[in-house]
């Protein structure tokens, strides 16, 4: 329910919002395109070359992350799960984390290794253990990004390692990254700096590929990519103040381009813009009543945090309404659609977010049902 609700407010925000809030000159950044948004309603706050494809090197990552947290929240897998290594995954080239045919690690291991350490040899390894095999995995990592509007891309691995099919674009990571972000531990393991993976006699520290974590102040995530044809990407979130941006630059050619472009294009967020919560994730904003219910009556509640974004020293009017359901019927499950809000800028309609049941609401008995008539009637 938690991904379905979160669809609805991504997808809400994104239709309802222009493609580019500013003018492509007002900043200028050495790379192939880019794009930075507002992490809670997904509003784009600047944006260069954004629908053009890009080969996104291991910002692929991303999307394999998302899927074995996925794959972790249904219960399909566990953390504690082993994974044994293929001579497939053993053999990969590239940014590894030196996996040997036969190894076995935690499915929680594999997640640092990926997140961490970008090992191209772990996320072939998970892609096997979460699908069953490599090719099925590729075409989950496709009907995602089909079901997040990802319509600009194409993946044909799930490390990112050089292929002409194999592209994206700075729009659609940024759809991505929006998802990403309400995966609970997504940040947990993209905002490790340092881990040791393996101990004595042969160790292998890992450090993390996005050195914004310690270059730039609020850094949490997300990742790196670097090829040759590709260049430096990198896809970045950074909370300060209590406002989120994300970024994305791709096709960066200076050796530490991906980071100084994102700093620039980061500075450009916070410096022009301020961020007002509205509504709390999990707020309660109204009640509503239940019939033949074991309650009378159901909250219901903000499934994110609501939020807006506007440019500094403006003067924007924010209004709302909220529309009710008049009654629902038991048995209520959390999650349930109950009402909506709308939110007006400038008295035009901006968004539409859902309130849902707050908790589950099950038939009332006969006897409480009798009892309510006879307390009526009294």
């Amino acid at each position: 329910m938690r991904k379905i609700v979160f669809s609805i407010l991504l997808f809400s925000a994104w239709l309802l919002l222009p493609t580019t809030a500013l003018a492509d000159d007002s900043l200028t950044l050495d790379c192939k395109s880019a794009l930075l948004l507002d992490a809670v309603s997904g509003e784009v706050l600047y944006e260069i070359n954004s629908e053009e494809p890009c080969y996104p090197a291991s910002v692929t990552k991303i999307m394999t992350l998302v899927l074995i947290l996925e794959a972790i929240e249904d219960g399909k897998i566990q953390l504690t799960d082993e994974v044994s290594v293929s001579a497939e995954a053993a053999a990969m080239g590239g940014s590894q984390v030196y996996l040997y045919e036969g190894e076995t690690r935690t499915v929680e291991e594999m997640l640092i290794a990926i997140a961490v350490g970008s090992g191209n040899d772990a996320a072939y390894a998970m892609a096997e253990f979460v699908s069953g095999s490599y090719s099925a995995f590729i075409d989950l990592m496709n009907k995602r990004a089909a079901e997040l509007g990802m319509s600009g891309t194409h993946f044909t691995n799930p490390h990112g390692l050089h292929d002409a099919e194999h592209y994206t674009t700075a729009a659609d990571l940024g759809r991505l990254a929006l998802y990403a972000l309400s995966l609970p531990d997504f940040l947990n393991y993209t905002s490790i700096y340092e881990y040791e993976f393996r101990p004595e006699p042969n160790p292998l520290v890992l450090w993390n590929t996005n050195r914004l974590l310690k270059w730039y102040e609020g850094t949490d995530g997300m990742k790196t990519g670097y090829t040759e044809e590709a260049g430096r990407n990198l896809v970045a979130t950074v909370e300060r103040d209590g406002m989120r941006l994300i970024s994305v630059v791709l096709g960066c050619r200076e050796r530490q381009g991906h980071f100084l472009e994102s700093m620039e294009l980061l500075n450009f967020g916070f410096n022009n813009f301020t961020y007002q919560q509205l509504y709390p994730a999990g707020a309660t904003v109204a009640k509503i009543p239940v019939s033949k219910g074991a309650a009378d009556s159901v909250s219901l509640i903000t499934a994110e945090e609501i939020g807006c974004i506007q440019a500094k020293n403006s003067d924007v009017s924010i209004t709302e309404s909220i529309q009710l359901e008049q009654i629902l019927p038991a048995p209520v499950r959390a999650g349930e659609k109950g009402g909506t809000i709308t939110l007006y800028r400038d008295g035009s309609e901006w968004r539409s977010i859902d309130l849902i049941a707050a908790e589950n609401v099950e038939r009332g008995g006969v006897w409480r049902t009798w009892r309510k008539l006879l307390t009526a009637m009294w």
